[in-house]
């Protein structure tokens, strides 16, 4: 992947983008940039896996449903001053891609905050855009459907079949072609295969 093209495209779109070597790096700069402030977190297991719940609580209000299970709390984080999720794909040209269930953590990058944080990983990252869907869909989202009891076909055979079935758990799919209107947005690339 071409990182340096990605950041370059990713500002050209009118992101902030800071680029670290590890994950842990990352949680440092985080945890320094987001004080004394309200913070939601979206269904992102890069922000699992770099302890951003715990080092953000230290200095902030943070509702996360991983944590704190329940609509109160999703309201709370989509409502939050700033809101921290993961990518499924992003392409080299500065697209972002993320897929959605209950639409919870796809609302809370493009309304309601004032600063978004994209935390992402270099396996997110994708030459193009069909290189980026077909990440989101048969990698990211199969994936993500392993972690729940749903019944879906992916789980048989590794590839979305764009199913009907009632226990799908890939319901829309946002593409960020910048960041939204008021919002302010930073991209965080790290130098690890981090997330789903």
């Amino acid at each position: 992947m071409n990182i340096e093209k990605a950041i370059k495209n990713f500002e050209l779109r009118g992101y902030s983008v800071r680029h670290f070597a590890t994950g842990a790096e990352a949680a440092d700069y985080l945890a320094g940039q987001v004080q004394d402030t309200t913070v939601g977190i979206g269904g992102c297991k890069t922000a699992d896996q770099l302890g951003l719940y715990e080092r953000l609580s230290e200095h902030n209000q943070v509702f996360w449903h991983w944590r704190e299970p329940g609509m109160e709390t999703l309201q709370k984080a989509n409502a939050a001053a700033v809101y921290i999720t993961g990518a499924n794909a992003m392409s080299e040209d500065g697209e972002i891609l993320n897929i959605d269930g209950r639409g919870n953590r796809l609302a809370g990058q493009v309304f309601g905050n004032k600063k978004l944080y994209v935390v992402a990983g270099i396996n997110k990252l994708c030459p193009d855009f069909a290189s980026a869907l077909e990440r989101a869909r048969n990698v990211a989202a199969v994936q993500n459907c392993r972690r729940f009891e749903a019944k879906t076909p992916c789980k048989l055979d590794d590839r979305c079949h764009d199913c009907r079935v009632p226990d799908r758990i890939c319901r829309a799919l946002l593409v960020l072609w910048g960041p939204v209107m008021g919002m302010e947005a930073e991209v965080i690339l790290i130098d690890e295969e981090l997330g789903m």
